[in-house]
């Protein structure tokens, strides 16, 4: 009869593409996706498919050398753990972590809403066995703000349930859940760029600036725009720099800077002005998230040039419009536009209005005097 050896973590596949560590203590067998159990802030499942191994080599050494060190897994006899403390405890958890404000304040709101779900339904105190994926997949279409908030919605319940149901021996299949397609919102674009920026100059310059390079350098307006400091930007203006951390794309992007927009950008910059220092605000600290959306919204009731489905985004699509008509490149138009993939760039394509096929873009053959049409 074999032995069992006690308190020997090894890697385990639990498919071809998840990975477990398993061992035994007590005559019970342990199985750990991540490293929370030993507070270590590792899931090898969630890394790209070649690196999950070597990931979960090195939780498996983690566990090792916390078990040579005196842990060990608790035992639980008749202890329940029920639906509403895994959320609390991941919650806990990822609020002490690293994450960026607006990720954690995201997780806070899902999990104040999960919560309500919960308490409507009597579930809060169930041992987490009881829970199935139509549970949340209820909680998603019954809680979620919007029919687009709920691919988000999604995300952050599965963050916040899924490794520690797992850690307590409950799979469940989040991709079972299956939500509605959002229509695709268009941002109609400008025929009269020009008219449209002299009009909010007198408005608001903040805003005029935003909108300028939302339109000229097709950055992001609530993001990547709103946090520019002047480290950012070149010393001549001739070129914008951001970071992975910064844009949407997570990757590091460089776009050029046109002439039209130097004096503006110049304009905004004081002798005293540092590189930590805000390009909008001249402080350290930026406009807040809904700064530039307040504006726009304000400057729209004024406006008699903004026409039905034109947004602060409208400057966006249109600059992309001109990128795409004058390179015919969908590469290009991806660099530009900071999409992390030349799919993002074709779905974006989707709603732009890019000019229709003509009969001279089409593919032709020389004359050919030896064929015979029949």
């Amino acid at each position: 009869m074999r032995v069992k050896q006690e308190l020997v973590p090894q890697v385990t596949n639990k498919s071809k593409t998840k990975y477990l560590i398993s061992f035994w203590y007590e005559n019970k067998r342990f199985r750990f996706s991540n490293g929370q159990p030993i507070d270590l802030d590792l899931s090898p499942n969630i890394y790209p498919l070649k690196d999950r191994l070597r990931q979960a080599e090195v939780l498996c050494s983690a566990y090792t050398i916390a078990i040579r060190g005196g842990w060990r897994p608790p035992v639980l006899k008749e202890q329940i753990v029920t639906i509403d403390s895994i959320a609390n405890k991941t919650l806990k958890r990822k609020c002490s972590l690293e994450f960026s404000s607006s990720y954690k304040k995201d997780l806070i709101c899902t999990h104040r809403l999960w919560s309500e779900f919960l308490k409507s339904k009597r579930l809060s105190y169930k041992p987490i066995k009881e829970l199935k994926v139509d549970m949340i997949r209820d909680f998603i279409y019954d809680y979620a703000p919007s029919l687009s908030s709920m691919a988000n919605v999604k995300r952050n319940i599965s963050a916040l349930l899924k490794d520690e149901l797992e850690s307590n021996g409950v799979i469940l299949k989040f991709s079972r859940i299956k939500l509605p397609k959002v229509p695709q919102h268009i941002h109609k674009p400008y025929r009269d760029v020009q008219d449209i920026l002299n009009e909010i100059i007198e408005f608001n310059k903040a805003l005029h600036l935003c909108c300028l390079l939302s339109y000229g350098c097709l950055l992001r307006p609530h993001r990547e725009i709103r946090l520019l400091t002047w480290r950012d930007i070149s010393e001549d203006f001739s070129q914008i720099s951001l970071a992975g951390n910064q844009n949407k794309g997570k990757r590091n992007r460089i776009v050029p800077v046109g002439e039209y927009i130097k004096p503006y950008l110049k304009a905004f910059k004081s002798p005293l002005s540092t590189n930590e220092d805000n390009v909008f605000t001249g402080k350290k600290e930026p406009y807040n998230p809904d700064y530039f959306k307040t504006q726009w919204t304000r400057y729209k009731k004024k406006s008699k040039l903004i026409e039905k489905d034109q947004t602060l985004y409208s400057f966006r699509h249109t600059g992309a419009i001109q990128v795409y008509e004058k390179t015919g490149s969908l590469t290009k138009l991806q660099q530009v536009m900071g999409h992390s993939s030349l799919q993002v760039s074709l779905t974006y394509l989707r709603g732009l209005e890019v000019k229709p096929l003509d009969i001279d873009d089409m593919p032709t053959l020389a004359k050919s005097k030896n064929h015979v049409l029949i």
